[in-house]
């Protein structure tokens, strides 16, 4: 019976092998079996290491060591010789023997490069095998470890030896950098913890549960690993959830995902929008004769704050902003406003914004991305923004403003007041769009004085970073920008260092929320979401918005001399008009390479990314190290540097 049913198997296995085949002509690939002695060579090879048996996953078993036998076998081991050849005879033998009690029980010899294996004794076995959908194959194996480069495969594969050291798992691979680490903290586990046997059984059984509900939704179709989907879903539910999931269940929580793992397969999953808020194109039959039927004419608006208003200047000036938003159009929306206390369970008050009906919400601050990211996948109806840059889920909108602009003509005016030459900037936080903004100054002050200098000092390192400045001798310091257009200047902005080291009010950039509320609450109204969405397809979509759209505003004091006044008002409305651009001119960073040679116009992506400062700055971009304890969970969220901080542990224990 046995044979039988074996030559049965060879016959299904033939015909699946002759569909590889044939599949793999008509789009290009290669239709047999890798040969890891075509692809090696001795100076590409570090060194050896003997595994002695381990259970190998069939899915990365790839091809074989050597060319014998090339032709036997389609790209997925599946047999091509015909039935009646010997080679079918004995591929049908040892069918016959996994059926019997005996089974199969010789492992086979393999080599692994790079994750991948490669069988030099025993590729029926793993042909028989692979014909019935084994998981893994024994075998012993021989490691090949590569020469390190700095080629970005080579890195992760590295990556991997430290993580195999610790969990003992050739299944989970990543096609990012530093992934492994992510996942060893996501876990719950310290970097350098050696995973128990139990932890190891458990998580096997987590990930083959979560591969099978990938692979049904056609995960094997996007060029990334089931790996690379897991870290993306633990970032919405914890790894112990799996078991008490079914497959279907699984599938579910992936599918209301689905559009971040697709956006890990874009070159740049974030599309920076600079313009106004768009509306829907007007062009086309449909939308002329339905557009006034599908498009709201009301719009329930939630605001998220932590913490309350009454405690941050950063969250009034956002509720200014919801106030300024509800008084403009309060016909077309109802607004309602959830102050969170600092021991506020975050998920609960999103989803009562949900149960009261919110159509779109406003989370004010950068760190409750994560509770925006799984308020969006619960209720994907709901259009969910967070205030931050840089965020690659395209599930929930971020927004900020290019501030950089308006520290460009305090820097101009900066340069025309100072006496000494020497200026004062403090910065912040080293995130995104920073370094934009001390460069922006900088060419500014350069703009008026060729011979200004800007001494650099940060908040996040110093609790009191004017001091310091003016110890340098500064005669102009350019503080922390007015967080409200309402707010009297005192010594936000820039200030002129007076006898006696008082500050007095030179002028100032500001935050105009309200303006940038009203006009992307009216482009919803109008499409404008809708059309992002056709436009970027699949893209996270980041609004970073400017002095054009009134987001960013500049007050003047009233004393600044006539003709600085002018040059301000000319250069703000050259940006507004587009035809004066901040960072279109000739300049070096600090270590004397030309950053732009005054021919080429940078990018929004360029701008925000900026992790340079320019030559005419002293100063540096403080480390992760230096910066004061408060300051570090917005760094890690948002830091110019974020992805070379190793990750914290924050997971459950498996």
């Amino acid at each position: 019976m046995n044979q039988s049913e074996a030559t049965v198997q060879y016959a299904q296995a033939l015909k699946a092998g002759q569909k590889t085949y044939k599949d793999c002509v008509l789009t290009g690939r290669y239709p047999y079996l890798q040969i890891l002695d075509e692809i090696l060579d001795d100076s590409m090879v570090a060194g050896v290491v003997d595994l002695g048996v381990i259970n190998i996953p069939s899915e990365q078993i790839v091809g074989t060591k050597g060319e014998g036998r090339r032709t036997a076998f389609a790209a997925d081991f599946m047999p091509l010789l015909s039935a009646d050849s010997e080679f079918a005879a004995k591929w049908t033998e040892l069918c016959a023997a996994h059926l019997s009690d005996e089974g199969i029980r010789d492992p086979v010899r393999c080599y692994e490069y790079m994750g991948r294996f490669y069988v030099q004794e025993g590729n029926k076995r793993v042909s028989v095998l692979k014909s019935f959908h084994a998981p893994s194959v024994p075998g012993y194996v021989t490691r090949v470890i590569p020469a390190y480069s700095d080629d970005e495969a080579v890195v992760i594969y590295y990556e991997f030896l430290d993580f195999y050291r610790l969990s003992g798992l050739y299944q989970v691979y990543f096609s990012r950098r530093g992934s492994f680490a992510k996942l060893q903290a996501a876990l719950g586990f310290d970097p350098d913890h050696v995973w128990t046997e139990d932890e190891r059984r458990r998580f096997q059984s987590a990930f083959h549960y979560f591969k099978d509900a990938f692979y049904k939704l056609g995960g094997k179709k996007l060029p990334i690993t089931v790996a690379d989907a897991l870290l993306v879903w633990l970032s919405y539910y914890p790894i112990g959830s799996i078991k008490e999931l079914t497959v279907p269940e699984i599938s579910k929580t992936l599918s209301t995902i689905w559009s971040d793992l697709k956006a890990k397969t874009q070159g740049e999953p974030i599309e920076v929008s600079t313009d106004d808020a768009e509306e829907a194109p007007s062009k086309g039959i449909l939308n002329r004769i339905f557009g006034s039927v599908f498009l709201p004419n009301h719009l329930n608006v939630a605001f998220i704050n932590r913490p309350d208003p009454i405690h941050s200047n950063w969250i009034s000036g956002h509720d200014l902003g919801r106030r300024t938003l509800e008084a403009a159009m309060s016909r077309e929306v109802t607004v309602r406003s959830y102050n969170l206390e600092p021991d506020s369970d975050v998920d609960a008050v999103m989803e009562q914004a949900a149960e009261d009906g919110a159509q779109v919400v406003f989370a004010t601050t950068a760190p409750l991305i994560s509770a925006c990211r799984k308020l969006a996948a619960r209720h994907p109806e709901i259009k969910v923004l967070n205030c931050s840059v840089a965020m690659p889920y395209p599930g929930v909108r971020t927004y900020y403003s290019r501030i950089y602009e308006g520290k460009f003509i305090t820097g101009a005016i900066a340069g025309a007041m100072t006496k000494s030459d020497r200026i004062g900037y403090i910065a912040s936080n080293p995130i995104f769009g920073v370094p934009a903004g001390i460069n922006a100054f900088a060419l500014g002050a350069r703009l008026t004085n060729p011979n200004a200098r800007v001494s650099l000092a940060w908040s996040c390192v110093s609790e009191d970073p004017i001091s310091g400045l003016l110890e340098q001798g500064v005669d102009i310091i350019s503080n922390r920008d007015i967080p409200t257009p309402r707010q009297p200047q005192g010594s936000w902005g820039l200030c002129a260092v007076e006898p006696g080291r008082t500050l007095r009010p030179l002028a100032s950039p500001y935050w105009d929320w309200g303006n940038f509320y009203i006009r992307l609450v009216s482009s919803i109204l109008h499409g404008g979401w809708e059309a992002l969405d056709y436009k970027n397809s699949g893209k996270a979509v980041n609004y970073w918005w400017g002095m054009r759209s009134g987001t960013v505003g500049l007050k003047l004091a009233d004393d600044l001399p006539d003709g600085v006044r002018s040059l301000a008002n000319i250069l703000c409305q050259g940006i507004i008009d587009g035809t004066f651009t901040v960072f279109h001119r000739k300049y070096r960073s600090q270590d004397g390479s030309i950053e732009s040679d005054g021919n080429r116009w940078l990018s929004p992506e360029d701008v925000l990314h900026m992790d340079w400062l320019c030559d005419c700055v002293d100063g540096s971009i403080p480390a992760y190290d230096e910066l004061l304890p408060m300051s570090r969970s917005i760094v890690r969220l948002q830091g110019v540097y974020r992805e070379k901080l190793p990750p914290e542990k924050e997971g459950p224990l498996l």
